[in-house]
């Protein structure tokens, strides 16, 4: 295929991954679905390519033990917040499901992010949640953790998933794995915007904290595990032609101005008290 043919965006990613071969995929019929009909899609990695949580992470923390005091205190600070707006971006965070769950890191990127307009970032977010949860589940299989929300009796701020929560084990946090996996890969996306991303990467994964839902605990080895995913994904030939792809897309969105909503943002940034660093 002659250069000149190519669309500005897929050009400059062909030659930031220096080839410029078949790009990467960006449909769910190319990548297909984890789960028939689940809407959560093949991850780059195999499962045996997967870290495994049982060799990183210790058990959970024994009854009588000091770290399970502190989980015990955490719970009663964050869920503390849960009537306020901080509550509320706790329960959208909640959200895995596309296209809600391509918003999350829209405004710490300051790109709004969709199949349409970004189609490799958007393919980047869901095959890498699939990476980065799956991670979490030898250890969540072998502990079987009681969630907080079960211990104290209490409820959560998505009680449509306490059926669900109930059956799957605490630790470690899938959405704290995944939403650190997600603000690592973004900082390669975008660096300049490094501090926002990792800052909400944090918020998100206490999210779990605020609704009741994992102990701080469980945030903490989620966030390791979201590491170590992504250490194993800089191995992949095609998620790392598929965060080129996406590099390219966010400039040209910039350049473009597609930018999330400032009045979203301006909520997000008040609930998690950050900065967005878009202008108003």
């Amino acid at each position: 295929m002659r250069p000149f043919l190519l669309p500005a965006a897929t050009l400059a990613a062909c030659l930031l991954a220096a080839a410029c071969t078949t790009p990467p995929p960006t449909t769910v019929a190319e990548v297909g679905e984890s789960r028939p009909g689940s809407g959560y899609l093949n991850g780059y990695l195999a499962r045996a390519e997967l870290p495994d949580s049982l060799a990183l992470l210790p058990p959970p923390p024994a009854e009588g033990s000091a770290a399970l005091a502190a989980d015990g205190e955490a719970f009663r600070a964050l869920t503390a917040l849960r009537s306020g707006p901080r509550g509320a971006q706790a329960t959208k965070d909640a959200v895995l499901r596309f296209p809600q769950a391509a918003g999350h890191f829209a405004c710490a990127l300051g790109v709004d992010i969709s199949e349409r307009n970004t189609p490799h970032l958007n393919m980047l977010l869901r095959r890498t949640l699939s990476d980065a949860g799956l991670s979490t589940y030898k250890a969540k299989d072998k502990y079987q953790r009681t969630r907080p929300f079960v211990a104290f009796n209490t409820g959560s701020c998505t009680p449509n998933d306490e059926a669900a929560l109930r059956k799957d084990g605490s630790y470690p946090s899938g959405h704290s794995a995944l939403g650190w996996a997600w603000a690592l890969v973004l900082t390669e996306v975008a660096p300049d915007r490094t501090d926002a991303l990792l800052q909400r990467g944090r918020a998100f994964a206490q999210s779990r904290g605020v609704c009741g839902v994992h102990w701080k605990s469980d945030i903490e080895a989620g966030r390791l595990m979201g590491s170590a995913t992504v250490a194993r994904l800089h191995e992949n030939a095609v998620f790392k032609a598929q965060v080129a792809a996406a590099r390219a897309e966010v400039a040209d969105a910039r350049a473009r101005g597609l930018v999330p909503p400032a009045a979203g943002c301006a909520a997000e940034a008040a609930a998690l008290g950050t900065s967005t660093g878009l202008a108003p």
